[in-house]
């Protein structure tokens, strides 16, 4: 008999939470998915530059006219003659400013680093080009000196020196244009597979050059976290009466499914079902069943999906109102949890003796953040650019973290305060003055892009912060803080609205997969400019807090 999708219910369940480390924030809950807009909501659909909501069938046909007109599209911004635009990506604000993020090829070739994002008015005319690279984009020779098995075994070799076991290459090196940084060159992009020294699936992207064989860049697809705490709370679900079954399918955002991977580390898993709608107990069990763990992790994305949509007009992570799904009891005692592109989904581990899941709410605005970014400016994980990436995930987990308003779990700028990862009680990294963890940076230097991402992302953090915030001795929430300036210099905040709207149009509109730190504080300035005037105090407040950080 074909199951029968009677209606959609919204219940009330026990949920134990854990947060993960590394690049996940702490767990905020509240007593509805759909939490309220308080009165810190940005209120960004009044303002012309602000983005705004698009239906499906809108975007679509944005993307189709603009692909239609690619040719043209080039031609008028100077582009060769063996260069063509591929639409990757649109956002239209509300004032009818449409920016149409592109891909590059040449001669047919994937430029990477060659995407770009060009403006145009709501009478069509082009406005300005963002790009990431300024270089003319065009090679000696398409022909490679060194052959495809000589860049797969240097890749190989590089993914085995991380630690990667049952190291194999997804597919054959394929012929690109690397355009990342320098002179543009003929290379070979190799992507190798199997899983990471933790057991977390491996998605190393090698950059080799085709001509003398020299690896010019690397880069992990997989964004991780860890985590050791268990939190729990009593939150709402929208589930799915199928027949006389309940499904953790949320219908009312995008179509979101919570799976049951039952210790595999692949596969999309089993959905989750249940016969009272009643989901988990409010306790970890290390059972691959538990439906604790399932429950969490779709509160999460329903709290992360709500975010997005009801601060900047978001229509899921790829803003197609399409949902990522989720999969839970991921390999025995993983202690991790993941954001994956290649299978639009987010993983999580059970943690240590499969009885600290990481499925906490932060852990998804965080990593479904890194989805966001992919699906947009898509930064570089490595160099500034990563810790930018990062930096983001940090800066919008903390955004979901302050929208869920919990009373419980009061929004804050510490970031992993519940997990207790040192086991002396303090937080594994501060937005105010980043190197209160004892790795983080709190100030740009010119060694900045070799740090861990983890940690060249405090730059970032700590600029958020200031903007936000303002420099100096206060209480948030009964967190004390003490934010320092680069150049002793006094900052007042705009507000954490505010700042969140610069960053995300920012985000979308003005940065690239080759953005640095000098390229962010260009992008935020023009967010600002556009959104409040090139005169404003918020861009006046920008500036400050950039130079603040030593970002000039």
């Amino acid at each position: 008999m074909t199951p029968r999708y009677a209606r959609h219910k919204r219940i009330t369940l026990a949920v134990a939470t854990a947060v993960a480390a590394g690049a996940l924030l702490s767990t905020g809950l509240t007593t509805s998915a759909s939490a309220q807009t308080t009165a810190d909501s940005p209120g960004a659909a009044n303002l012309a530059a602000a983005p705004t909501f698009l239906t499906n069938a809108a975007r679509a046909s944005l993307i189709q006219q603009a692909q239609a007109d690619a040719s043209g599209t080039a031609q008028e911004i100077g582009l060769g003659a063996q260069e063509k635009l591929v639409v990757r990506d649109v956002v239209k604000d509300v004032d009818g400013t449409v920016h149409t993020r592109y891909e590059r090829t040449y001669a047919g070739l994937p430029v990477l680093g060659g995407d770009l994002v060009v403006h145009t008015s709501e009478a069509g005319k082009t406005q300005g080009v963002t790009k990431a690279t300024e270089a003319t984009v065009k090679v000696a020779s398409l022909t490679p000196k060194i052959t495809a098995a000589k860049a797969e075994k240097q890749a190989l070799s590089v993914a085995q020196a991380a630690g990667s076991e049952k190291t194999t290459a997804d597919q054959a090196p394929r012929k690109v244009v690397w355009a990342g940084d320098g002179t543009p060159v003929l290379a070979y992009e190799t992507v190798v597979g199997g899983f990471q020294d933790d057991g977390t699936p491996n998605e190393l992207h090698v950059i080799t050059d085709a001509a003398t064989g020299e690896k010019l860049h690397e880069y992990q697809g997989v964004h991780t976290g860890t985590g050791k705490t268990l939190y729990s709370g009593t939150v709402s679900l929208s589930t799915t009466l199928s027949g006389s079954t309940y499904q953790l399918y949320d219908t009312t955002r995008g179509g979101h499914k919570t799976n049951n991977l039952a210790r595999a580390t692949s596969g999309t898993g089993t959905l989750f079902t249940d016969a009272d709608d009643i989901w988990g107990t409010g306790t970890a069990s290390s059972s691959s069943t538990d439906q604790t763990a399932a429950a969490d992790a779709t509160y999460g994305a329903q709290v992360t999906w709500d975010f997005y949509k009801n601060t900047f007009g978001r229509n899921g992570i790829k803003n197609n109102g399409v949902a990522a799904y989720s999969r839970v009891h991921y390999g025995n005692a993983y202690v991790n949890a993941f954001w994956q592109d290649t299978c639009f989904c987010m993983t999580y581990g059970d943690g240590a003796n499969n009885l600290k899941p990481l499925t906490s709410m932060d852990v998804a605005g965080h990593e479904m953040s890194h989805g966001v970014t992919s699906n947009t400016a898509r930064l570089n994980y490595s160099g500034e650019s990563g810790g930018l990436n990062e930096a983001t995930s940090d800066i919008f987990g903390t955004g979901v973290e302050f929208y869920a308003n919990n009373a419980s779990d009061p929004g804050d700028y510490l970031i992993g305060e519940k997990i207790d990862i040192r086991g002396n009680g303090t937080p594994l990294r501060y937005m105010d003055k980043p190197s209160k963890d004892g790795a983080s940076a709190d100030y740009w230097s010119s060694s900045l892009g070799s740090k861990d991402v983890h940690y060249s992302s405090g730059v970032g953090n700590h600029f958020f912060y200031l903007l936000a915030e303002g420099s100096g001795a206060k209480t948030i929430n009964g967190v004390s803080y003490n934010s320092p300036t680069y150049n002793g210099a006094t900052v007042t905040g705009i507000g954490r609205a505010k700042a969140l709207q610069i960053w995300y149009k920012a985000l979308t509109t003005y940065m690239t997969s080759t953005t640095n730190y000098k390229g962010a504080r260009t992008a935020t300035l023009n967010a600002a400019a556009a959104l409040y005037g090139s005169g404003s105090t918020e861009y006046n407040t920008v500036a400050a807090a950039w130079t603040a950080v030593n970002v000039t």
